[in-house]
């Protein structure tokens, strides 16, 4: 990367979007117009250069984030092309968390799809400005406009057109511009490279004036000078208003639509256009936010690449030829091959022996990163999702990234003796690769038990343990991924006093365990430890230690040894001596007093509830409607979409087994679903008691 480079001319962005939406195709043209691929891939045929893994090709889906750079108009783009199936949310959620800005691209016929709306509250979770894209205009009904109401009715208010589709489904020829107010044509003998400006059609320029006028009016509620020039009926030039469209965009106070077909070589030249003119660079956004090593002090990270070096890594790819990538956004200073960084999560110093730059699986090696950059590193060992690297002189602490529990659990054992430690070792890479695939042991039965965000997850992981590692493996029948909470208040002691090899132990503690509301958890937390105490009933170097073991504590429950959520853990008394005491006697007496206090509390099994959105023609609702209150679902609302019925409700993940060959019986193939996680709730007592005989074998 060359020094000294102007960081205005970054666009680090995702292409985000509902499974099917078209999301690869239109990254793949983006790559073609580029200049970075000479042959454009399709989904439908397997060799989309973004979808590289086998799984990817054979079922026509993205499965991983993929990451790739390319120049236009000057401009470096560094494009994320992420999941849109529910079951690899977290691709979507750590891409954003590092990313500038994003595409959403939604299906001109579909609009607002389920996963549309998942992927953009994740986006509006991390404040990631955005454009929208309504991908497919030349497809069987193909409403522009619907899809914009639909935009502005489930995800925001600011969604304005900035063009307009000159016809649309077989006869979709061209789009006009809003902004220079030309009619765009794309010469489909040079596969759309080549592009001219012509008048607009007479019977779309009295729509086009109209959507124009909307699109002044809105830009001049925030930008004083277009305002001043709407009012007064003067000439505004194309540059003000993509000067005040992109402030907007990055203010979050406007959405610009784009429209075309990347199928069909569309549009997609000016969405590579709009990416550069209105989304920002690492100099328009806010400063990233850490805290120094103890949590006190919070630091703002400027867009420095000569200061000290902080940077995120979001991604670890376990690759068989290179090993270890870790894929890391910069967000200051730089990094060069050779360097020895720190990484502030683990306190350790690691060295990078290289540095690439990545076009999906394809690497190239580079010198150095700057900041602004977004590729990967080879060489620290111990680096894993979320962990922050910096200059050995900086002490601070990136926020760490956040997903969602797994809800899904299955039993694999290996088919022969020489499998056995291959499995082990598998597992082991995969689950450092995905921070949403948990390897545990059952504790009664020893058992091996993999857990994922849904059947075809773990369909995936069990499909890479053949191909890739060669590991053939037994798989149970799927269970629900159930966790434990508490539902009353109790005090419980732990001591440690004991002489062990002629040294002494000695640790008492007393805490009180109640139980915590989803919503008065932070992000990503799972328990709460208070401290109430003052260093004269317990000296401070011992309460980290208490901590943690009191946190360590609530991974097994006292029902079925599911792990334990939603408990206030308070520190409110306890003893030590000057000789005696030490961090390891007040580690184990902290995990003694959580162990009694969860026995001694009321404990209830907690069942993972899905949010399942069903699509289905008006023929087949009441009779789904059923079906879903038959399976203890809670029908959230019902609303129109596109011609049919889009149904909403809260199910058990216990309940939703095998629901694609129900559904599909209930409305004759006609129907379609997809189902997220949404949160743990107690379950009812009658299926708590099922659940607790089925475990113990009754």
């Amino acid at each position: 990367m060359s020094k000294n480079r102007d960081l205005s001319g970054i666009r680090n962005i995702g292409i985000m979007a509902h499974i099917d939406a078209g999301k690869t195709t239109t990254t793949e043209r983006m790559l073609f117009y580029t200049g970075i691929i000479h042959r454009m891939g399709e989904v439908h045929d397997g060799n989309a250069v973004m979808d590289w893994m086998a799984q990817e090709k054979e079922r026509g889906i993205t499965i991983t984030s993929a990451v790739t750079t390319c120049f236009w108009k000057k401009k470096q783009i560094n494009i994320i092309d992420t999941p849109g199936h529910v079951d690899f949310t977290a691709e979507v959620e750590r891409s954003l968390r590092i990313l500038d800005g994003a595409v959403g691209v939604f299906c001109a016929v579909g609009g607002v799809e389920p996963q549309s709306e998942t992927v953009w509250h994740q986006a509006d979770r991390y404040k990631v400005p955005r454009i929208a894209f309504v991908n497919k205009m030349d497809r069987s009904g193909a409403d522009f406009e619907h899809v914009i109401d639909m935009i502005n009715d489930r995800l925001t208010n600011n969604a304005l057109a900035v063009q307009l589709p000159i016809s649309r489904e077989d006869n979709f020829e061209g789009i006009i511009d809003l902004i220079s107010m030309k009619a765009i044509y794309f010469d489909q003998s040079t596969i759309g490279i080549e592009y001219h400006a012509k008048k607009i059609p007479d019977k779309l320029l009295i729509p086009a004036e109209n959507l124009r006028n909307k699109l002044l009016e809105h830009i001049s509620e925030y930008d004083d000078i277009i305002m001043e020039k709407y009012l007064e009926e003067k000439e505004i030039s194309a540059r003000e208003i993509i000067s005040a469209i992109r402030t907007g965009v990055i203010m979050h106070q406007f959405v610009p639509v784009l429209c075309g077909s990347s199928l069909k070589n569309k549009g997609v030249q000016l969405l590579l256009d709009a990416i550069n003119d209105y989304l920002p660079s690492p100099l328009d956004i806010p400063p990233a936010i850490g805290t120094n090593g103890n949590g006190e002090k919070e630091i703002l990270v400027q867009p420095d690449p000569k200061g000290k070096l902080s940077a995120l890594a979001f991604k670890v790819q376990i690759d068989k030829y290179v090993g270890k990538l870790i894929y890391i956004r910069v967000y200051s200073g730089s990094i060069k091959r050779g360097d020895s960084i720190m990484n502030q999560s683990t306190g350790k110093k690691e060295r990078v022996s290289r540095v690439l730059q990545v076009h999906s699986n394809k690497k190239k090696d580079i010198f150095n990163l700057e900041a602004g950059d977004i590729a990967a590193i080879v060489g620290p060992k111990n680096l894993q999702t979320g962990d922050t690297l910096t200059s050995d002189d900086l002490d601070l602490l990136l926020a760490p990234i956040t997903f969602p529990d797994s809800v899904i659990a299955i039993a694999i054992e290996p088919k022969t003796k020489a499998d056995r430690d291959n499995l082990d070792i598998s597992l082991k890479k995969l689950e450092e690769e995905d921070p949403t695939f948990r390897v545990s042991q059952h504790k009664d039965t020893g058992q091996t038990l993999i857990s994922g965000m849904g059947e075809l997850h773990l369909e995936i992981i069990i499909d890479r343990l053949r191909r890739e590692f060669n590991v053939q493996a037994n798989v149970g029948n799927p269970q629900v991924a159930y966790r434990e909470s508490i539902i009353n208040e109790v005090i419980s002691n732990g001591e440690f006093i004991r002489e062990m090899n002629g040294k002494g132990h000695y640790a008492i503690v007393k805490l009180k365990l109640s139980p915590l509301k989803l919503e008065e958890l932070h992000t990503g937390e799972k328990n709460r430890f208070i401290n109430s105490i003052g260093p004269d009933v317990i000296p401070k170097e011992f309460w980290k230690a208490i901590q943690s073991s009191s946190l360590n504590a609530c991974l097994d429950g006292p029902l079925m040894n599911s792990p334990i959520e939603r408990v206030r853990i308070e520190l409110i008394g306890g003893k030590f001596n000057e000789v005696d005491s030490s961090e390891t006697a007040f580690s184990i007496a902290s995990s003694i007093a959580v162990n009694n206090g969860l026995r001694k509390a009321k404990a209830v099994v907690m069942e993972p509830i899905m949010l399942v959105s069903i699509i289905s023609p008006e023929d087949f609702v009441g009779e789904i409607i059923g079906d879903v209150n038959a399976k203890r679902g809670r029908i959230e609302h019902i609303r129109n979409a596109n011609k049919k019925q889009e149904i909403t409700a809260h199910i058990p993940m216990s309940e939703l087994f095998g629901y694609s060959t129900r559904l599909r019986s209930i409305s004759q193939g006609r129907a379609d679903y997809t189902m997220e996680y949404l949160k743990h709730e107690k379950t009812p007592a009658n299926i708590q008691e099922k659940i607790l005989k089925k475990v113990r074998g009754f």
